[in-house]
């Protein structure tokens, strides 16, 4: 009878058990799905914003044609090229060259704030260089996010909800502003066009500085 009672025991307690991890279990999946779902409307919102950049992109490439043929320069140098998927976008605006992608959005990612908050976002990087040549022989997803994290220029952080305003930030001066989903992709495209042609090329001389903001 002994035997009886100690089996009924224990068997109660894997029940408990049981139930725990149930809980548990459920609790991190509602999480993670939260995540999952943050993930998909942000991508559905930068997908948005990235195809009316290419196209603010095509504006300011022709734009630079008219202005500098009229100053009788060569404008066969400006050009926007951009994959078939619509995830990236090389310019070239004479010897400036920069890229944008918004192929770095390989899982749901947070963006950290100084108080403490975390924005489940998706990332549009502008980068210096042809994006193609930069992750070229990349071995893995983390080498290349080395690699463009080194040429970036700035980046825009695009939040699930349409209606809440995106972060664009500067690499070079650590500035931050927000930008409505609406206007994000002309404010974001001018900036950089602004930020990389605005400057200049120092001559090499072995320091590391090499160009001018």
């Amino acid at each position: 009878m002994l035997n009886n009672f100690e089996s009924f025991d224990n068997s109660e307690t894997a029940t408990k058990k049981d139930i725990v991890i149930q809980e548990r279990v459920e609790l991190v999946s509602s999480h993670m799905y939260k995540q999952f779902l943050d993930y998909q409307h942000s991508t559905l919102n930068t997908n948005d914003i990235f195809s009316r950049m290419i196209d603010c992109l095509e504006l300011v490439s022709n734009n630079l044609k008219q202005s500098f043929s009229s100053r009788g320069i060569n404008a066969q140098n400006i050009y926007v090229e951009a994959d078939s998927l619509k995830s990236t976008a090389v310019v070239n605006i004479l010897w400036h060259k920069m890229s944008f992608t918004t192929r770095c959005n390989f899982q749901p990612q947070a963006l950290f704030r100084d108080d403490g908050r975390h924005i489940f976002s998706n990332r549009i990087m502008a980068v210096r260089g042809n994006y193609n040549d930069i992750i070229k022989d990349a071995k893995d997803r983390k080498e290349e996010m080395v690699r463009l994290l080194e040429s970036e220029i700035a980046s825009l952080y695009v939040p699930p909800d349409q209606t809440s305003k995106c972060i664009f930030k500067i690499k070079h001066t650590g500035q931050e502003f927000t930008l409505n989903q609406i206007d994000a992709p002309r404010e974001v495209v001018l900036k950089v066009v602004e930020i990389v042609c605005g400057g200049g090329l120092y001559h090499q001389d072995g320091t590391v500085k090499t160009f001018i903001v």
